[in-house]
C-alpha cells in the first residue's frame, strides 16, 4: 500500500489497539521474556549488531541521564541514536538520531514515511508473533538506527532489565541509575528483588555505572558482576580484576565533577534531581573515554580528546543544553509563563519527592506566593507513600488522563480526604476535575482568583503525578494564547 497521511494515522491506530501499550494498559501488555525479540532480531538481521550500544535502566533518572550521554557523544563527533520511552505526545519521540559528524545541534525522530516502512516490511511479523507494543517499537529503533548509520546508539529499558524487550543487545556500558520501589507488582517488592531485575543488563566483560548504592542494592550488583564474570577466560578468576568492572557514582570523584555547581545552575534540565543524574552521566563518560574502553572500542577516542580541551567546554555545553539539542520534554519544563507553569512526570514516591520537596524551597526563596497542583495518578500507585509529600500551603486540583490506568480524579479526592483524616492532617484546598485540560482550566481560574484578591501574588502551577497527565497537558499548555 501507498504511504498517506490518512494511511498513517490508520495503520497507527491499528497498532495502538492491536498492540496495547503499558502506558494505556498496564501490566496486560507487560510480556516478560526474550523469545519473540530474539527471534525477531534474527530475522531482521541482527541490526543493533551494526553498531555500538550503551545500555540504561534504572528507577528513576534514566531518560535523563540516556538523554545527556546522547547529546555528548554527538558533541563528540559521532552520529548518535536515542532510544527511549514513554514519549510524550507522538511515539516516533522515542527514536532520535543526532548527527554529530556534521555537528548537528539539535535531534531528529524517525519519519512517519520510515515507521511505515517498517511495517509494510514486517506487519505480518508482529501480528504472528503478538507482540507487544514496547517489542515492536523497540525494533523498529534497532532497525531505524541500522538504517541510519549510527556510530553508537544509547538504549533505555523500558521496564525491568532482565527481561526487557532491549536486554537483547551486547552494550559498551551498562548504566543503572538507581533502584526504588516501583511496578512493584512485577519487578518485586523489596529494594533487592527490584535491583536483581535492573542488574539483568549486565553482561560478561562489559563496564557497569550505577548512580547510587545503598547497602539493600550494593551486594546485588557486586555479586551479578561477580558471577557473570566469573567463568569468562579474560579475568581467570580475578576478583579484584572482575570488580573493576564495577563503578558507583557516588563513590567516585569523575571528571568534571568539581564543575558541577556551574553546570546544575546552567543546565536546561533543572529538577534538583538532576544532581545525581549528572554524576552518573559523569561517570559513564569517564568509563567511555577510558584507556580500557579506547583499547577495545576506539571510536570514543575523539571524546577523550575532549577532556584535553580547555574547560571541556564542548562537553559542559553538551550537558548544559540537553533538553534543547535533544527535544527532551516533560523533566522540569517550564511549560507556561503567565502564570508560570512547571511539568514533570515523576511519578512514583521517589520522584515526586524530588519534586514536592524543590518546590518548596522555591517557595522558601519566594519564587511564588501561591501553588496549585494538578495532580493525576494511576490506579495502582502508593497514594500513601506519595500523599507525605504533598505541600500543606498548596491547593489541589485532581484529574485523570485517558486510559483505563488512569485513577478516577473523584477517587484520588477521596483518597487524598481520607488520608489526611487518618494522618491527622488537615486537608488543603481540594476539588477533582474529569479530565487533564478541564483541571488546567480550574487551575488557571484560580490562578486569576488569586491574583485579583491579591495583586502581589505570583501563583506557580505544576503539573504532575503521572507521565500520562504531563502528556495530554503540554499541548493544552501550548495552544494557551498567555503561553509567553
Amino acid at each position: 500500500m501507498e504511504y498517506t497521511d490518512s494511511a498513517y494515522t490508520a495503520m497507527i491506530e491499528k497498532i495502538s489497539s492491536r498492540f496495547p501499550s503499558y502506558q494505556k494498559v498496564g501490566g496486560r501488555a507487560y510480556k516478560p521474556g526474550l523469545d519473540n525479540m530474539l527471534f525477531f532480531d534474527q530475522l531482521a538481521g541482527h541490526p543493533h549488531g551494526k553498531y555500538l550500544t550503551v545500555h540504561v535502566a534504572g528507577t528513576n533518572g534514566k531518560g535523563s541521564v540516556s538523554n545527556i550521554i546522547a547529546s555528548v557523544l554527538a558533541a563528540s563527533g559521532l552520529r548518535t541514536g536515542l532510544y527511549t520511552s514513554p514519549h510524550i505526545i507522538d511515539f516516533r519521540e522515542r527514536m532520535k538520531v543526532i548527527d554529530g559528524r556534521v555537528g548537528s545541534s539539535r535531534a531528529e525522530c524517525i519519519s512517519r514515511h520510515e515507521v511505515w516502512d517498517f511495517f509494510d516490511r514486517w506487519g505480518s511479523t508482529c501480528e504472528h508473533l503478538d507482540l507487544s507494543f514496547f517489542e515492536i517499537t523497540t525494533m523498529i529503533a534497532f532497525d531505524w538506527f541500522a538504517s541510519e548509520n549510527v556510530d553508537v546508539a544509547v538504549i533505555e529499558t523500558g521496564l525491568g532489565g532482565r527481561l526487557d524487550s532491549t536486554n537483547i543487545i551486547s552494550p559498551v556500558l551498562s548504566i543503572i541509575t538507581n533502584i526504588g520501589l516501583d511496578h512493584c507488582d512485577i519487578l518485586g517488592h523489596t529494594l533487592a528483588e527490584i535491583a536483581f531485575e535492573k542488574a539483568g543488563i549486565i553482561k560478561p566483560g562489559v563496564p557497569v555505572a550505577v548512580g547510587e548504592s545503598s547497602p539493600e542494592t550494593a551486594p546485588v550488583f557486586e555479586r551479578k558482576v561477580l558471577y557473570t564474570n566469573l567463568p569468562d577466560p579474560r579475568y581467570m578468576g580475578d576478583r579484584e580484576k572482575i570488580m573493576s568492572l564495577l563503578a558507583f557514582a557516588d563513590r567516585t570523584e569523575p571528571r568534571l565533577w568539581d564543575e558541577r555547581d556551574m553546570l546544575l545552575r546552567c543546565m536546561d534540565l533543572q529538577g534538583c534531581y538532576q544532581a545525581k543524574n549528572l554524576r552518573t552521566v559523569l561517570t559513564a563518560l569517564d568509563i567511555l573515554s577510558s584507556e580500557k574502553t579506547l583499547q577495545s572500542h576506539g571510536i570514543f577516542s575523539p571524546l577523550a580528546e575532549l577532556y584535553s580541551e580547555p574547560g571541556c567546554r564542548t562537553i559542559a555545553n553538551a550537558i548544559v543544553h540537553t533538553a534543547e539539542r535533544m527535544e527532551f520534554r516533560g523533566r522540569w519544563e517550564k511549560a507556561c509563563s503567565n502564570p508560570p507553569v512547571i511539568a514533570d512526570i515523576g511519578h512514583n514516591p521517589d520522584g515526586l519527592g524530588y519534586n514536592f520537596s524543590q518546590l518548596g524551597k522555591m517557595k522558601e526563596n519566594g519564587d511564588y506566593t501561591d501553588l496549585i497542583v494538578v495532580f493525576g495518578a494511576v490506579a495502582e500507585r502508593d497514594l500513601e507513600a506519595v500523599f507525605r509529600y504533598f505541600l500543606p500551603e498548596a491547593e489541589y486540583v485532581f484529574t485523570q488522563a485517558s486510559g483505563s490506568r488512569a485513577m478516577p480524579a473523584a477517587s484520588l479526592l477521596e483518597r487524598y480526604l481520607t488520608y489526611c483524616s487518618s494522618s491527622g492532617t488537615v486537608p488543603s484546598r481540594a476539588e477533582s476535575a474529569g479530565n487533564v485540560a478541564d483541571a488546567l482550566a480550574r487551575a488557571f481560574s484560580r490562578a486569576r482568583e488569586i491574583g485579583e484578591v491579591n495583586p502581589g501574588a505570583r501563583p506557580l502551577i505544576f503539573v504532575g503525578g503521572s507521565a500520562y497527565v504531563v502528556s495530554e497537558a503540554l499541548p493544552v499548555l501550548s495552544d494557551n494564547p498567555e503561553k509567553s
